[in-house]
C-alpha cells in the first residue's frame, strides 16, 4: 500500500509497561510525556515536513536510494523519526526522574537509582537508541550486523554528533545500561514493543526485508540525519505539543494546532521561465526599456538550459559585466529542473553580504513564484550580526507573534506568524523558528558570508543540518578568486559533497587562474560517481587550458566539461600604468597637479596604518573636507555610513543620485581593500598600492566604471584617460622590493609575480606600450601571473626563486592546519556515518572566533564602544546617524546599573569594533580582555540586556581616547580607529 495521507493513530493496545515509559518531563510544572507520545509526534512531523517543508531535491535524492523509490523514501524518513528517541526505553535515562521512574519500576521495569549508575554517560540515549535499533533488526529482521549501521546511525547522531566505534564498543561493556539484569526480558519486550509499533504505524514492516541489501550513499544518511533532528526539535517545543500523559496518538488536531502554530513556510517551487534572455533579465531586474542583456548574461542562460541537468557553472566575466544577475537568473533555471527549494549566495565579507541582500529580495520580488497567493518564502542573512541590518529586522519583526514559542538554538524568540495584517501582505519573512547559526541556513533564501558555506566542510555539531540546508539549494559562490590556500581546502571538500548531492552551483569571478577553474570543476564532478572525472582527471586539462575571456565553464553530471566564450559586451577602458614612488608628499604633488581641474581619485593602500598616515598628509594639502576615508576598523554602523555615502557620491550615474547624493567637483578617498568587492564606486584616477595582479585588476575595476559622458567628456579633461600611478614599492631596488605591509598581507611571490607580469606596461622601453585593456588583458594577465613558470627579468631569478620557495611551503603549511578538522570525503555507498564528525570543532560558532576555524587568520577581539562624557555618565557615541525612521541613535544616555532598554541596546550591539592586529599577540590579548572584563556593568549582563550580554565594552572618554594593554586608542568619525603603542 502506498503511504500517503496522515499517519494512523497510534494504537491504544500498548502495555501498561510500554505507557509508564517517558520522553519528557518539566520540574517546574510536573508535566511529562509518555516516550510513545513523542515518538508519535515526531513521526507526524516528520510527515508534515516531507510533504509540505522538504525541496523536492531532497526527496529525490533519498528517493533515489532506496529501493522503494519514492514511497519508501517517505516511510523511511517518517519512521526514523519516530523511533529516533528508542534510547530512552532505558534504564541509563529513565533514573533521571525518581517518581516517572518508580511508576516504571511497578510495571516491572527495574532499574537502579541515578546515583547508583555513574557509568550512565557512556549510554547517552542516542547511542542507546543505535544499540536498540540494530538488536531489533537482527533479531527481528534478519540483518546483518554491519547493515543495520546505515539506519541505526542515523538514531545516533541525532543529536548533533555521530557515534564513534570507540563508544559503540564501550556502550557493549556495559550492557546492563540498557537492560537492568534480572529484569532484561521485561526491557527487551517494551523496547521491541515499541519499535514493532512504530514499524506498523509507519507503514515499513513489510519494507524492512527488502531494505536489507540496500547500500545507502552517506550523503543520504546526512540528508535522513537532518530530517530527523528538525522533526525532533519541533516535536520537542511543549508550546506545540503540550506535556500531558493522555491515551490518545498523535490525533489529527494535536498535529494541526502544531503546524499551524508553527507555519513554516513552504519551499520555492521553481517554474522555468518561458522568456528568452531579454525577456527574463526584462522582468527580473528592470532593465531600461530597449537594453538587452550583455552577452555574458545570454550566454549563461542558454548554456544552462542547455546542460543535461543543472550542475557546476563557473562564469569569468569583467567587473560591473553583471555576473552577479547572471548567477540569479541561471539559478532560477537550474532550481526548475533540478527542484531546488532555495538559493544561497556567500560572498567574501558581512559588508558585502549586507550590500548583496537588498538585490536577492528584489529578485525574489520579481520571480514568479514569489506572489502573496503562493504563500511566503522564509529568508535569512547569515552572518554573525545580521540581527543589526534594518532591512533583515524589518523582515524578522512582520507578523511578530505574542507566543514566546519556539526556541531558537538555546535562546528564547519569539517566531514570525504570517496571520496578522501585515504579515498576510509580506511575500517574504524572516521566520523566526529559521534562525539561529544551527537553523538559519534551513530558510529557502539566504544569503552570508563564504565561512557559511566552508563550515559545510568543518566537522562540527549539528552538521547534517548543514548539509541538508544546502542539498536543497542552488549556491551561488561570488568572488571566488579571493580564497587563500586554507580556505580553498575547505571550498573544495563542501563542492565535492555538492556534488554529491547533485546541488547546481554557480561560481563568479573576474580574475580566477586557470589551474583554480580546473580544480573547482574536477572537485565538484568527484562527487558524483557516474561523472567523467571517475575515469580520469585527464579529461578536465581543457578547462585550464581555455583561452578567452569572458569565459563560461559548465559540467554536468555525468558529462565532460563545457566551455564557452561569449562575445564582448563593448564596454572597454584602457588604463595606462605609471611607477609613483613610495612617499606620500610627492603622491600629493601628483594629485595636487592631476585635480587641479577637478576630478576624483582614490588611493587604495594595503594596510590601515598606510591609509591612515596617508590621508594625514593629504588633508593638510588639500584640506579635511576634499579627503574622505574608508577601511574596516570603523564601528559597524559608520562603516555601512560610509559604504552608503561612497555609492551615493560615486555610484552609477543616475543610481547615485537616487540614493541623494552628488558628485563631488574634487574628491580624494584613501581606502584599504574594502573598496575591492561587491562595491559599485567610479572614479576618475586611481593610485594603488602593488598587490597580487588579480587584486589590482579588481581595483582597476572602479576606475572609469561607467560611461560618463560620450567619449567621457563630463571627466576633467586632463583625467578623461584611465590611469593607474602603481606605488608602494622601491623601484631603485636591485629587484623592486614591495614595502613591508604589502608583504606581511600577501607574502612576497605573489607581489613579484604580478610586478613580473606588468613590467612590460611600467617599463619606459616595452615595445607593448603602457596600457592596459581591460578586459582584453585581464585573462591573460591573471594565467600568466598564476601559471607554473612566471617570466621575469633574469636579475630578478634568485629573488624569485627564494620567494617562492617560501611560498609553497606556507601554502603546505595552510593545506596541513586545514587537515586537521577537514569532513572527510564521502565513502562508498553503504559505509555509515559512525565518527563523520570524530575529532571535530563542536558547536560551529558565527563569531570571530569560529571564523579563524575555516580562515587561517589569528583570533582578535571585538568589542562594542560607548562613550564616557565630560560628567562621568555613559552614552552611545554622540555622531552617529538617525535610524531609518529618522530616531535619533547618537548621544543617548546609557544606564550603567540597569539594562539598557531594548533600543539602546540595539544602538550599542551595531557599534561593533574589531581591534586591530597589535592585538592579536596572546599576551596582549590576554591583558586587553582581562581590562576590558574588570570594566564590565553586572547589570549589562542579563538575560534582559541580551543583545549586550558576553559582549567587552569599550569605553571611550570624551575626547574618544582610550589606553589598552599598553596601547593608545583614538577613535574619530573621520577616520575610524588609530592604534599607536604607548612609550
Amino acid at each position: 500500500m502506498d503511504f500517503a495521507g496522515s499517519l494512523p493513530s497510534w494504537p491504544s493496545g500498548l502495555s501498561a509497561a510500554a505507557r509508564t515509559v517517558w520522553a519528557k518531563h518539566d520540574f517546574d510544572s510536573e508535566g511529562w510525556l509518555p516516550l510513545w507520545r513523542h515518538m508519535a509526534d515526531s513521526a507526524a512531523v516528520a510527515e508534515r515536513l516531507w510533504d509540505e517543508w522538504v525541496p523536492d531535491r531532497v526527496r529525490q535524492l533519498v528517493a533515489a536510494a532506496v529501493p522503494g523509490g519514492a514511497g519508501d523514501a517517505r516511510r523511511m524518513a517518517v519512521w526514523l523519526a519516530a523511533v529516533h528517541d528508542i534510547g530512552k526505553a532505558t534504564p541509563s535515562f529513565a533514573c533521571q526522574v525518581e517518581g516517572l521512574a518508580d511508576a516504571m519500576r511497578r510495571a516491572g521495569l527495574e532499574m537502579r537509582l541515578q546515583k547508583q549508575m555513574p557509568d550512565r554517560r557512556l549510554a547517552p540515549h542516542g547511542l542507546a537508541g543505535q544499540m536498540l535499533l540494530q538488536e531489533w533488526l537482527v533479531e527481528r529482521h534478519d540483518w546483518g550486523k554491519q547493515a543495520t549501521l546505515q539506519l541505526s546511525v542515523i538514531v545516533g547522531g541525532h543529536h548533533g554528533i555521530a557515534p564513534t566505534h570507540a563508544d559503540i564498543a564501550e556502550l557493549a561493556r556495559h550492557r546492563s545500561l540498557l537492560r537492568t539484569r534480572g529484569s532484561e526480558e521485561a526491557w527487551r519486550g517494551v523496547q521491541h514493543e515499541l519499535l514493532d509499533t512504530a514499524a506498523a504505524v509507519c507503514g515499513v514492516r513489510d519494507r524492512i526485508a527488502d531494505w536489507r541489501t540496500m547500500a545507502l550513499p552517506q550523503s543520504t544518511q546526512v540528508l535522513l540525519t537532518g530530517l530527523v533532528i528538525v522533526a525532533d526539535w519541533i516535536a520537542s517545543n511543549p508550546e506545540l505539543f503540550p506535556y500531558f500523559p493522555g491515551e490518545r496518538g498523535s490525533d489529527p488536531e494535536r498535529i494541526e494546532t502544531a503546524w499551524r502554530g508553527l507555519d513554516l513556510p513552504r519551499p520555492w517551487v521553481a517554474v522555468e521561465p518561458e522568456a528568452g534572455p531579454d525577456g527574463i533579465f526584462a522582468t527580473r531586474f528592470d532593465l531600461p526599456a530597449g537594453a538587452s542583456p550583455r552577452p555574458v548574461q545570454e550566454a549563461a542562460v542558454t548554456m544552462a538550459r542547455e546542460m543535461a541537468a543543472p550542475g557546476l557553472m563557473v562564469i569569468e566575466a569583467p567587473m560591473g559585466e553583471g555576473k552577479t544577475e547572471a548567477a540569479l537568473a541561471v539559478a532560477e533555471i537550474f532550481a526548475s529542473r533540478s527542484g531546488a527549494g532555495g538559493c544561497f549566495v556567500a560572498l567574501p565579507t558581512m559588508a558585502t553580504g549586507n550590500a548583496m541582500f537588498p538585490r536577492l529580495l528584489d529578485w525574489l520580488n520579481h520571480l514568479p513564484d514569489a506572489r502573496v497567493e503562493t504563500g511566503a518564502h522564509s529568508v535569512f542573512l547569515a552572518h554573525s550580526k545580521a540581527a543589526l541590518n534594518e532591512r533583515f529586522t524589518e523582515l524578522m519583526g512582520a507578523g511578530r507573534r505574542a507566543l514566546a514559542g519556539i526556541a531558537s538554538d538555546g535562546g528564547g524568540d519569539h517566531w514570525a506568524h504570517r496571520g496578522d495584517a501585515h504579515a498576510a501582505s509580506a511575500e517574504l519573512v524572516a521566520h523566526h523558528w529559521l534562525r539561529g547559526r544551527k537553523k538559519g541556513m534551513l530558510s529557502s533564501f539566504t544569503v552570508g558570508t563564504i565561512d557559511q558555506l566552508l563550515f559545510a566542510g568543518l566537522k562540527s555539531r549539528h552538521l547534517a543540518l548543514r548539509h541538508l540546508a544546502l542539498a536543497g539549494k542552488v549556491v551561488v559562490i561570488d568572488e571566488a578568486h579571493a580564497y587563500d590556500t586554507y580556505m580553498n581546502a575547505y571550498l573544495d571538500r563542501v563542492l565535492e559533497w555538492l556534488g554529491a548531492y547533485g546541488v547546481p552551483v554557480v561560481v563568479l569571478s573576474a580574475t580566477l587562474p586557470a589551474a583554480r577553474r580546473r580544480e573547482l570543476v574536477r572537485v565538484y564532478a568527484a562527487g558524483d560517481s557516474s561523472s567523467a572525472s571517475a575515469e580520469s582527471d585527464a579529461v578536465f586539462d581543457s578547462v585550464r587550458e581555455a583561452q578567452g575571456y569572458p569565459l563560461i565553464t559548465t559540467v554536468a553530471p555525468g558529462a565532460a566539461p563545457r566551455i564557452a566564450v561569449p562575445g564582448a559586451s563593448g564596454r572597454a577602458t584602457s588604463v595606462r600604468l605609471e611607477r609613483l614612488d613610495d612617499d606620500v608628499e610627492r603622491l600629493a604633488d601628483r594629485l595636487e597637479l592631476e585635480l587641479d581641474g577637478g576630478g576624483c581619485a582614490l588611493v587604495v593602500r594595503n594596510t590601515v596604518r598606510r591609509v591612515l598616515e596617508t590621508a594625514a598628509v593629504l588633508r593638510k594639502r588639500f584640506g579635511d573636507a576634499q579627503v574622505t576615508v574608508a577601511h574596516a576598523r570603523f564601528l559597524d554602523l559608520d562603516r555601512s555610513d560610509n559604504d552608503a555615502r561612497l555609492l551615493a557620491e560615486f555610484g552609477p550615474p543616475g543610481k547615485a543620485a537616487d540614493r541623494g547624493g552628488m558628485r563631488p567637483d574634487k574628491r580624494i578617498v584613501v581606502a584599504s581593500q574594502v573598496v575591492e568587492q561587491s562595491l559599485d564606486v567610479d572614479f576618475d584616477l586611481l593610485v594603488s598600492d602593488l598587490a597580487p595582479v588579480d587584486l589590482l585588476l579588481q581595483r582597476m575595476g572602479r576606475l572609469h566604471r561607467h560611461q560618463r559622458g560620450l567619449g567621457q567628456c563630463e571627466r576633467p579633461p586632463r583625467l578623461r584617460a584611465a590611469r593607474c600611478l602603481i606605488t608602494g614599492v622601491d623601484w631603485d631596488a636591485p629587484v623592486p622590493q614591495p614595502v613591508r605591509g604589502s608583504r606581511a598581507v600577501y607574502r612576497t611571490y605573489p607581489l613579484l609575480c604580478s610586478l613580473a607580469v606588468l613590467e612590460p606596461y611600467l617599463s619606459h622601453t616595452s615595445a607593448t606600450g603602457s596600457t592596459v585593456r581591460l578586459p582584453d588583458d585581464i585573462s591573460p594577465l591573471v594565467q600568466h601571473a598564476y601559471g607554473d613558470q612566471v617570466v621575469a627579468p633574469p636579475k630578478w631569478a634568485e629573488a624569485m626563486a627564494e620567494a617562492r620557495t617560501a611560498h609553497e611551503t606556507h601554502q603546505a603549511e595552510q593545506r596541513y592546519k586545514a587537515d586537521a578538522f577537514l569532513l572527510n570525503r564521502q565513502a562508498r555507498p553503504g559505509r555509515a556515518l559512525v565518527g563523520w564528525v570524530e575529532a571535530g570543532v563542536g558547536d560551529v560558532e558565527d563569531s570571530r572566533g569560529g571564523k579563524a576555524q575555516v580562515r587561517d587568520s589569528r583570533e582578535s577581539v571585538e568589542v562594542l564602544v560607548a562613550q564616557r562624557r565630560a560628567d562621568g555618565t555613559l552614552a552611545t557615541v554622540p555622531w552617529l546617524s538617525p535610524d531609518r525612521d529618522g530616531h535619533a541613535r547618537g548621544g543617548l544616555a546609557l544606564p550603567t546599573d540597569a539594562a539598557p532598554g531594548a533600543r539602546l541596546a540595539r544602538i550599542v550591539a551595531a557599534c561593533g569594533l574589531r581591534l586591530p592586529p597589535e592585538f592579536s599577540d596572546p599576551r596582549t590579548l590576554d591583558a586587553a580582555i582581562a581590562e576590558l572584563e574588570a570594566d564590565c556593568f553586572p547589570a549589562w549582563q542579563t538575560k534582559e540586556a541580551h543583545w549586550l550580554a558576553g559582549e567587552l565594552i569599550l569605553v571611550l572618554d570624551e575626547n574618544r581616547r582610550r589606553r589598552l594593554a599598553g596601547y593608545e586608542l583614538h577613535y574619530s568619525r573621520s577616520d575610524g580607529l588609530e592604534v599607536h603603542r604607548v612609550r
